[in-house]
């Protein structure tokens, strides 16, 4: 047998001149399941969470995935199995973890907008930390928390003004941007807080952005952390962990972020040289454990010449992968043949889907030798393509398989025309 790899994502590969996710056929998952079709490498997500793992032998760490990236409950099981906790947003995402079997008290809460009820249901069922983001909030908890008669356990999430050096829709970690206390309010913030008696401060968070690749920037943010975490715990508030967010990057397009492990050797190392490599820490990684084991698998439609472009018209759309049309943001495009069908030849094509809009497209300029009826694959698709797909043009939410090895098992089925207007009514 022939194997070939892809690079960034070890799990994928061509055998026998055909691509495979483990011992699986893409060809034949399409077959079966139809297009578009997202697949998923349970071995790869768990080689990405061992990266962690590695990096946090000997600490006491937790890792909470950042199901935002991808929330489909059979994913959240397999972290959940692996003895993750949960980052979540919202109300509907506690539900979910709790549905894959999540335990409470290893759920942080983040976001910017929480709203009373979502507090009350997070202080029922007993979570771990609210990870609060403005002034605000901890008066509006801190009223939820009396009314329900608990104690809202908080971190309060620092804006450390870094550059993480990502897109901007995705970069949370500077003054312009919405998320967190300013850097020059976190005391103050943190003795307010602490005077409030529905609230019990357990620790201090940041989260800087998304994709990121350079250490650099993960460096500065936990240096201005610790200083603050100094100045805190100076003026008498305990912080029992310390909870450094997520967003380290993929290989989408050659991108060389670092291993989990590797730059948590370098952190650490920050951590213990300040007297604090022993605190408990928290991390919230999201598309470094998902990213590279998704694959879209979609059919080539139609080849449509045209005098300034040539386009591959393709069954896969802007609701489907909708991050190119939301960040212009690039995702390698393979064919599942490793050899070109016969009397198809290379063309440059821009690849693009059937909704009515221009900017629906998946990939610009890629060489591609396909014919109507052949299948592609669009690499690096497991975070943030399913968890934020939609049914613009009334169309169908794409199936999603989870393989194991040889066993694929369905973990979506395809939205029917019924399932999308199941809660709508005529007037």
């Amino acid at each position: 047998m022939t194997i070939s790899t892809l690079a960034g994502a070890p799990h994928i590969h061509y055998a026998n001149g055909q691509l495979h996710v483990e011992g699986c056929a893409f060809e034949a998952l399409a077959q079966e399941h139809g297009t578009p079709l997202f697949v998923y490498s349970k071995a790869s997500m768990l080689a990405a969470l061992s990266a962690y793992q590695r990096g946090f032998a000997g600490r006491n760490a937790q890792i909470c995935y950042a199901m935002k990236a991808n929330s489909s409950l059979a994913i959240l099981q397999v972290f959940a199995r692996a003895g993750c906790g949960f980052d979540i947003v919202s109300s509907g995402e506690l539900a979910r973890a709790l549905a894959a079997g999540a335990r409470p008290a290893q759920i942080v809460f983040s976001g910017v907008g929480k709203t009373r009820r979502e507090m009350r249901e997070a202080l029922e069922v007993g979570i771990g930390c609210f990870n609060v983001e403005s002034e605000a909030e901890i008066d509006v908890l801190n009223e939820v928390a009396l009314a329900a008669d608990r104690v809202a356990p908080i971190s309060i999430r620092v804006n450390p003004n870094v550059d993480p050096k990502t897109h901007p829709y995705i970069s949370t970690g500077l003054k312009g941007n919405k998320f967190g206390i300013a850097h020059d309010r976190t005391l103050a913030t943190y003795q307010r807080a602490a005077a409030l008696p529905g609230l019990h401060i357990v620790g201090i968070d940041f989260h800087i952005g998304s994709q990121i690749t350079d250490e650099a920037p993960y460096r500065e943010a936990v240096e201005r952390m610790l200083d603050l975490a100094q100045a805190i715990e100076a003026a008498g508030i305990a912080l029992e962990h310390l909870d450094f967010g997520g967003g380290l990057g993929i290989n989408y397009n050659g991108e060389t972020p670092p291993e989990a492990d590797a730059l948590w050797a370098t952190l650490l190392a920050q951590l213990d040289a300040r007297g604090f490599g022993q605190r408990k820490l928290l991390v919230e990684p999201g598309r470094s454990l998902v990213g590279t084991a998704g694959v879209c698998v979609t059919e080539v439609l139609y080849l449509k010449p045209g005098e300034q472009k040539n386009f591959c018209i393709v069954d896969a759309a802007m609701n489907d992968l909708p991050r190119p049309a939301l960040y212009q943001a690039f995702h390698a495009i393979v064919p599942l043949a490793q050899s070109a069908p016969a009397g198809a030849q290379p063309a440059l094509y821009d690849v693009v889907g059937p909704v009515c809009e221009s900017g629906d497209w998946i990939g610009r300029d890629r060489t591609l030798a396909v014919r109507a009826g052949d299948h592609l694959a669009v690499l690096s698709a497991g975070a943030y393509c399913m968890s934020m797909a939609s049914n613009y043009n009334s169309r169908g939410r794409a199936a999603e398989v989870l393989v194991e090895g040889t066993q694929a098992h369905l973990i979506r089925s395809r939205d029917s025309i019924t399932d999308q207007m199941r809660n709508e009514h005529l007037a």
